[in-house]
């Protein structure tokens, strides 16, 4: 039997059919603006004040106050509550970007990865991470090794992934590979705005909805919806499937 993480995130877990698979890591990819962050600060959140699973939350590109912004204007409220009272512990970059090189930081971490109180990470975003890598090789070995003491340590991780290219299959990189999981974020633009649509490509040992599915962004996070009919859904030419 193979146990579920719930995102909480409305419409999200029926795609992945009850939640992300316990333990895994899950590569959150799209481009800016897709929702990336939302997503993550949702699970965190969402953790807590649903499932009483306590989060870690590292970010390499916004102070503490930015991210407690972020949150409250989400309508998070106890966002601020959750961080004092130790139910969220934030890394942000002044914390991360302090050393320069990635075992220095992640001794900082170590400590609250291998402590069993903890049981959801988000790390955002992989491409500040990968700063601190010379080359491909070192890059490879570091992720393999971050994601192992991830999973070691019974935490169910989100990473989030910044990508150029509108639709995913024209950008594939090394991390897709080596995360448990891979979702996708997209936005196209319209006439009147945007359109927003979420794809799980692959999710390792479970069963998932592979179609795109069209998701919103409003007060209380990110929802996804089942039914595309009420929504304008890409033309035929432009659809990356």
């Amino acid at each position: 039997m193979i146990e579920l993480t719930k995102t909480g995130i409305d419409g999200l877990d029926d795609i992945l059919n009850g939640g992300i698979v316990k333990d895994s890591t899950t590569l959150i990819s799209g481009n800016p603006g897709a929702g990336k962050s939302i997503l993550c600060l949702q699970y965190i959140y969402n953790g807590v004040e649903m499932f009483d699973e306590k989060g870690i939350y590292l970010t390499f590109e916004e102070n503490e106050s930015d991210l407690r912004e972020a949150a409250e204007s989400l309508g998070f409220d106890k966002w601020p509550e959750f961080v004092e009272n130790g139910d969220i512990k934030v890394y942000d970059k002044q914390v991360l970007l302090r050393e320069n090189d990635f075992s220095s930081s992640l001794d900082i971490l170590l400590d609250d990865l291998e402590d069993d109180e903890y049981d959801r990470l988000v790390l955002d975003s992989l491409a500040m991470f990968e700063l601190f890598f010379e080359n491909e090789r070192e890059k490879r070995t570091y992720l393999l090794k971050f994601t192992d003491i991830l999973r070691e340590n019974g935490l169910t991780s989100l990473l989030t992934n910044e990508q150029g290219a509108v639709f995913p299959d024209t950008e594939i990189g090394l991390a897709n590979y080596l995360t448990d999981g891979n979702i996708y974020l997209i936005q196209t633009p319209t006439d009147s705005g945007v359109n927003r649509y979420v794809w799980v490509a692959k999710m390792r040992k479970q069963n998932i909805e592979t179609d795109i599915y069209p998701m919103e962004i409003d007060w209380g996070g990110l929802k996804v919806h089942q039914n595309a009919s009420a929504f304008s859904m890409m033309s035929d030419e432009d659809s990356p499937l």
